[in-house]
């Protein structure tokens, strides 16, 4: 089939996210103003430089079913900083909790029911038990077509459980980060291989 995406694409569901995956998922912790806590994923997200390290993901600006604004962009806005919790296999059904479009002021770790650790470095909180966090600080803010802000930050501290570091290489495969496909499907990073990069 071809589609022109201005024109539909004539399916029960758009194919566009299941096209363009799989698709690490950013957990987006961040702190408001008031210093209330708030945490959400994000499936548009990714490693944009290695140095110095920089990260990005986008979000609609606003909430499904509500006029309310985004709450981690605004807390991002506000304050310049926000951790980056990796998703775990174990930490699945805790990440889909926090999914939901929550009123403003409510905490999703306590929803959730996550424990909290405070960033060394951004004064924002992570989940404590993320295989792997990184604290960022805003670098900017960008608006896309259909009011969408992709959000660039600096990575300035990065936290990683001892217990996935075998001979000095990250093992993902030891907490089997999850990957965000179409509709309503996910995988989990369970066996990898490698290649060498041949001479030119």
């Amino acid at each position: 089939m071809f589609y022109d995406p201005a024109h539909g694409h004539g399916l029960p569901h758009n194919p566009f996210k299941a096209l363009v995956s799989p698709r690490p998922i950013g957990w987006i912790s961040t702190r408001d103003a008031q210093g209330g806590a708030n945490l959400a994923p994000y499936s548009f997200f990714n490693a944009i430089n290695e140095t110095p390290p920089m990260v990005m993901f986008s979000s609609g600006s606003r909430k499904i079913g509500t006029d309310e604004r985004k709450d981690s962009v605004a807390n991002i806005r506000a304050t310049g900083a926000f951790c980056i919790n990796m998703v775990s296999y174990a930490l699945r059904d805790a990440m889909n909790v926090t999914c939901a479009h929550y009123p403003q002021g409510v905490d999703e770790f306590e929803k959730a029911g996550l424990a909290k650790a405070q960033g060394k470095i951004v004064d924002v909180p992570y989940v404590r038990d993320a295989p792997a966090v990184m604290e960022c600080t805003l670098h900017d803010i960008i608006t896309l077509p259909g009011d969408q802000d992709l959000v660039l930050g600096l990575v300035v501290g990065i936290h990683i459980d001892d217990a996935h570091i075998k001979d000095g290489l990250l093992d993902v495969t030891s907490y089997q980060p999850l990957a965000r496909l179409g509709y309503k499907d996910y995988a989990a990073i369970k066996e990898v291989f490698s290649l060498d990069r041949p001479k030119a």
